[in-house]
């Protein structure tokens, strides 16, 4: 019972899309009728108001570290071992990925999983926030950032860590965040990928 009610707690902590928070607070258009219509803070960027756009990176980071943090510092004395933080870590994921509140059209969840790896293990999600910002600053495509970390996230995780339920989750996770950014790996492969920092149009 416990573990669904971290779960539940969980997805509607993902569920608050801090990129139409931030935007209606900062009277901005709604971002998911610009750019690439996603509702993240690479789209608000495109809107030209950098403070609104770190806003909705940092929210949307820390409910995915928020969630998964409470759960292993304190999941212990509510019987919550690795399992339930596995399942709190998809959980809050697939609430930014599919938010209840939103009906259920949400971001592609880059933020939202690197908080969720920091949450996990600080040193994890600095290692895969530097593989971000290294193919971010070489090649100027967030997009292609996000695809590269997805995919080294698990291996970082397996080799601090070993197997586990948690590296299951990362995986998991890792797969959808390739899955929802489908069209940028084919915008990417057709040289048609707006580069980080791009006006909306």
């Amino acid at each position: 019972m416990n573990t669904l009610l971290a779960m539940l707690a969980a997805y509607l902590l993902g569920s608050i899309s801090f990129a139409v928070v931030v935007s209606k607070l900062f009277r901005l258009s709604d971002p998911r009728t610009y750019g690439s219509k996603n509702p993240g803070a690479t789209n608000v960027l495109r809107s030209g108001n950098k403070a609104a756009a770190v806003l909705t990176l940092l929210g949307d980071g820390a409910k995915g570290w928020l969630a998964v943090w409470l759960t292993v510092q304190f999941g212990t004395q509510f019987g919550l071992g690795d399992t339930a933080v596995a399942l709190v870590t998809l959980a809050v994921f697939l609430g930014h990925l599919w938010p209840i509140f939103f009906k259920f059209v949400g971001g592609k969840g880059v933020a939202t999983a690197l908080g969720v790896l920091l949450g996990i293990n600080p040193w994890l999600g600095l290692a895969t926030l530097i593989t971000w910002i290294v193919v971010v600053y070489a090649f100027r495509y967030s997009s292609l950032g996000a695809l590269i970390a997805a995919i080294f996230a698990p291996f970082y995780y397996g080799l601090l860590f070993g197997p586990d339920p948690k590296l299951l989750a990362i995986f998991i996770m890792s797969a959808l965040l390739v899955y929802r950014h489908s069209s940028n790996i084919g915008n990417l492969m057709q040289g048609k990928e707006s580069r980080l920092g791009s006006k909306k149009k």
